[in-house]
């Protein structure tokens, strides 16, 4: 009995002490834990707050929380907010991938428009090639036709044009079909154009240009080809009858040539008898072209 007694003795004790001591251990790991909640939810809530004032956002109240727990507002709020920032990521990069499709395709433009460029710049080229061909073998076509349609004199052809032109006009035209205005430079080509054009436009006169014109100085006649005109033709009034007394007056219908002036720089010559007159150079008249034989 009395070890019994001993037995128990010891042995609640010992049994009270440590339920005792394990209360007190719990409730230190309770406190402890319970620290580490509250500071981490703190953390939250101060995390949430920078985050909040970086994006603009408003600030929300215990009211806002669905469950009404002020405790879960922290978690609430975060998960809220971060996946708000997962869609404006979510939408940045959807931007990024177009962006980057853009200038893909900008980049696929530029080289076909540089190859565009190149392309229309081989066919300028060849269209310039193919324009001075054409006016080349325009250039040859009138000679051809002008030394087989008009009249040849030595090195030289003559062929009348039945189109009214100003002066400038009708060298243009002349030039394009390979060849110039008239230029007689002597009298033998003078009379033989002079026949041409009797025998082309009788019973009428009609004046035709010649590639000849005082435009530079008034009085210094040129050829279209700058050279200076050496051989006239200039027309003169008809000579009084025998025994009449000559007049100082010029003659009304026939006067003597050149006599326009600075008014008339070109010349055309008459179709009846060959004379050369004097002409405002932007009247119309017929012309003939000579061309190289």
């Amino acid at each position: 009995m009395h070890a019994v007694w001993l037995l128990g003795a010891l042995v609640v004790p010992q049994l009270l002490g440590f339920r005792h001591g394990a209360w007190g251990a719990e409730r230190e790991w309770e406190g402890a834990w319970g620290g580490s909640q509250e500071e981490e939810r703190e953390r939250e809530a101060l995390m949430l707050k920078h985050l909040q004032d970086a994006l603009g956002l408003p600030a929300r109240s215990a009211d806002e929380n669905p469950e009404g727990n002020p405790e879960g507002k922290g978690a609430w709020a975060t998960e809220k907010d971060v996946g708000r920032l997962a869609g404006l990521d979510a939408g940045l990069h959807q931007v990024h991938v177009r962006l980057h499709a853009l200038d893909t395709r900008v980049a696929e433009l530029s080289r076909g428009l540089r190859q565009l460029r190149e392309v229309a710049g081989d066919n300028r080229d060849t269209l310039q090639a193919l324009k001075e061909a054409q006016s080349r073998s325009e250039r040859e076509h009138g000679r051809l036709e002008g030394c087989l349609k008009g009249v040849r004199l030595g090195h030289k052809c003559f062929l009348l044009s039945r189109d009214f032109e100003a002066q400038a006009a009708a060298q243009a035209r002349c030039v394009a079909r390979g060849g110039s205005l008239a230029q007689p430079a002597d009298r033998q080509q003078m009379e033989a154009l002079t026949r041409y054009l009797r025998a082309a436009l009788a019973p009428y006169n009609w004046p035709v240009w010649l590639g000849v014109h005082d435009r530079r100085a008034e009085g210094l006649y040129l050829f279209e080809n700058g050279q200076r005109v050496s051989f006239f033709a200039w027309h003169r009034a008809p000579s009084p009858e025998p025994g009449a007394r000559p007049s100082a007056a010029p003659h009304p219908l026939s006067p003597n040539q050149p006599n326009g002036g600075t008014l008339e720089n070109c010349v055309a010559q008459a179709s009846d008898d060959g004379s050369w007159w004097d002409h405002d150079c932007e009247r119309r008249l017929y012309y003939v072209c000579e061309f190289p034989f």
